[in-house]
C-alpha cells in the first residue's frame, strides 16, 4: 500500500477521536496498551460532542469521513465478535444520511447518462433522500402516448467511485496491519470484511445492478401478498441513473399515522418478519438493508412496501437449509441437532465436541422459550454467541454477513411495531413449511433429481476425458520414442563430455 493510504488512515483516526467515536469503548472491559491508546485519543475529543449520545457521535464521525466509512460501520453492526455486542447494537442504529449534492448538476447528469431519453423526465424535484452513495428525486415520466406518471430517479454522487477507491486502499492497509500485530485476529478475517465491503460498493455504484436486483426480487415475490416493491423503467436506467415507479406510503416508523389509518401494527410486524424469512429461506435472495427509512406501509391495505435495493443478500442452498433447520431446531428446542448442523456444514472444527456445543446453544435458547421480544436482551444473546465463537473456534462466515445484519434490522423494526412480538411463534409457520417440504418426500425427490442431473452432466464429460487421457498417453509414447531436439542435443553434449573426460583421464594415466 502507498504512503497516502496510511496518511488517510491516520486522518480517519483523528476524525474518529475528535468526534468522540471512541466513547463506544466505554464499559467494554478494554485493558492494557489498547486502553491507554484510547485514553490518549480521547484527549482531543471536542467538548461539545460529550453532550450527544454515543450513536450520534459515531454517526457524525463516519459521515465526516465519507461514504466508505458509513458502509463499514453498517457492516460491522453484524460483527459482534469483533466490536462487541453493545457497539454492534449502536452500529445497527446507524442511518445512511448525507447532505445532498448540488441540484444544478442533475440536468447534466441525466443528459450524459440517458441522452435523448432524458427529455422524457420532467418536473424533477429537489432531493427527497440523500445517502452516502446516491440520492433520490421525484419526477414525471412522459410515455410515448404523452401520459405522465410519477417516478423516482436515483442518481450516483459525482466522483463517489474515486473516493471509495482511496478509502478502500486505506482500509486494506489497516486490515493487513491488524493481522500483523495481532495474529490471533486472523480468525476474525478483517481482510474479508474489507473485501465484502468492496464487493458491496462495486455493486452499489452501478445502478444497473440495483435495477437487476429489483427485477429478480420482483419475480420472486410477485405472488406474495402483502409485500410490494417498485418496477424498473429500463429505457431511463444507466450506470449512474435509475428510474423506478414511485412508492407512496406511511413511513413504517410513523406509528401514529399507522394507527390513524386504522391499520393493525401487530399484523404488520408479524408479516414483515415472515416476508424476510420467506425471501431468505425460500429464495436465498433478500433485501439486506431493511432499516425503517427503507420501509413504508400502504395506508389502504397495510401491505409492506420496500425501497432502496442497493444492498442485497444472497445465500446458497446449504446456507438456506442451515438457516431453516437452525430456526426449526430452536423452535423445537433440539439443541443437539443444531449443534450437529454446525459441524456438518463446517462452521465448527471437527475436533470440538458436538455435545458441548449443544450445551452452549441450550444456554442461549432456553431463556428465550415462551418469552416476548421485549423480555429478550439481544445484547446478552449476542454476548453469549460471541463467547461461543471464541470458545469453539468458529470462524466468521462472510457469506452470512448480510443475513445477520438484516435479521437485526428487521427484528428491530418489528419490535417497535409490536413490543410483544414472539419471534419464534412468528417464524414457525414459514420455517416448518420449508423444512417439511424440503426434508420430506418432495424435497428428497428434488434432491435426487438434482443429483441425477449432476451425475448425468458428469457422465457426458467422461468420453471427452478418456479421449484427452488417451491423447496424453500417445504424446508421451511419441516423446519417449522421439525426444524433442533440445533434449537430444543436451544428451549428445553430455555423452561427448563424458567421453572427453574419460579420454583425458586415460591420457593422464599413461603419461
Amino acid at each position: 500500500m502507498g504512503l497516502f493510504a496510511y496518511l488517510r488512515l491516520v486522518r480517519a483516526g483523528y476524525v474518529l477521536a475528535r468526534e468522540g467515536a471512541f466513547s463506544l469503548t466505554e464499559g467494554q472491559g478494554i485493558k492494557g496498551p489498547a486502553a491507554t491508546a484510547i485514553w490518549f485519543a480521547r484527549l482531543i475529543e471536542r467538548p461539545s460532542v460529550r453532550k450527544t449520545g454515543r450513536v450520534e457521535r459515531l454517526s457524525a464521525a463516519l459521515q465526516k469521513l465519507g461514504p466508505t466509512y458509513v458502509k463499514l460501520g453498517q457492516l460491522l453492526a453484524t460483527r459482534a465478535d469483533i466490536v462487541g455486542p453493545v457497539v454492534a447494537k449502536d452500529l445497527a442504529n446507524l442511518q445512511d444520511k448525507m447532505p445532498p449534492f448540488d441540484q444544478t448538476l442533475v440536468p447534466a447528469i441525466l443528459e450524459e447518462a440517458l441522452g435523448e431519453k432524458a427529455t422524457t423526465l420532467t418536473e424533477v424535484s429537489g432531493p427527497v433522500a440523500a445517502a452516502s452513495i446516491a440520492q433520490v428525486h421525484s419526477a414525471q415520466l412522459v410515455d410515448s402516448n404523452g401520459t405522465p406518471q410519477k417516478v423516482a430517479i436515483k442518481l450516483l454522487r459525482p466522483d463517489v467511485e474515486v473516493r471509495f477507491k482511496k478509502d478502500l486502499a486505506s482500509l486494506k492497509a489497516a486490515a493487513g496491519f491488524f493481522e500483523l500485530i495481532a495474529p490471533k485476529a486472523k480468525r476474525l478475517k478483517p481482510k474479508d470484511i474489507v473485501e465484502t465491503l468492496e464487493r458491496s460498493a462495486i455493486l452499489e455504484m452501478d445502478l444497473r445492478m440495483e435495477a437487476a436486483a429489483i427485477s429478480e426480487l420482483y419475480d420472486n415475490t410477485k405472488d406474495d401478498e402483502g409485500f410490494e416493491i417498485p418496477t424498473i423503467h429500463w429505457p431511463q436506467t444507466g450506470r449512474n441513473v435509475m428510474v423506478t415507479s414511485w412508492m407512496d406510503g406511511i413511513p413504517i416508523r410513523d406509528h401514529e399515522a399507522i394507527d390513524k389509518a386504522g391499520l393493525d401494527r401487530k399484523k404488520i410486524a408479524k408479516e414483515l418478519m415472515q416476508h424476510f424469512l420467506r425471501h431468505a429461506i425460500r429464495d436465498g435472495y433478500f433485501h439486506a438493508d431493511m432499516h425503517p427509512g427503507n420501509l413504508f406501509v400502504d395506508p389502504k391495505t397495510g401491505h409492506v412496501r420496500a425501497v432502496d435495493f442497493g444492498i442485497m443478500g444472497r445465500i446458497g442452498k446449504p446456507e438456506q437449509k442451515f438457516l431453516a433447520e437452525i430456526l426449526y431446531g430452536f423452535i423445537r428446542r433440539d439443541y443437539r441437532h443444531i449443534s450437529q448442523l454446525h459441524f456438518d456444514i463446517g462452521y465448527v472444527p471437527k475436533h470440538q465436541s458436538v455435545d458441548d456445543f449443544a450445551q452452549s446453544l441450550r444456554a442461549i435458547g432456553e431463556p428465550l422459550v415462551g418469552r416476548t421480544a421485549n423480555e429478550i436482551s439481544m445484547a446478552k444473546v449476542l454476548a453469549q454467541l460471541l463467547d461461543n465463537t471464541a470458545l469453539f473456534e468458529m470462524e466468521a462466515r462472510t457469506e452470512l454477513v448480510m443475513l445477520q445484519k438484516n435479521m437485526v434490522l428487521v427484528e428491530g423494526v418489528a419490535r417497535t411495531l409490536d413490543p410483544e412480538l414472539n419471534i419464534w411463534e412468528v417464524s414457525e409457520p414459514i420455517v416448518s413449511k420449508w423444512v417439511k417440504r424440503n426434508v420430506g418426500p418432495i424435497g428428497i425427490a428434488e434432491e435426487a433429481r438434482d443429483t441425477g442431473v449432476a451425475l448425468y452432466s458428469a457422465a457426458k464429460k467422461v468420453p471427452l476425458l478418456v479421449q484427452r487421457y488417451e491423447a496424453m498417453l500417445d504424446q508421451a509414447e511419441k516423446d519417449r520414442a522421439n525426444p524433442p531436439f533440445f533434449m537430444r542435443t543436451w544428451f549428445t553434449v553430455l555423452v561427448v563430455g563424458l567421453m572427453i573426460a574419460v579420454g583425458a583421464a586415460a591420457i593422464k594415466t599413461l603419461v
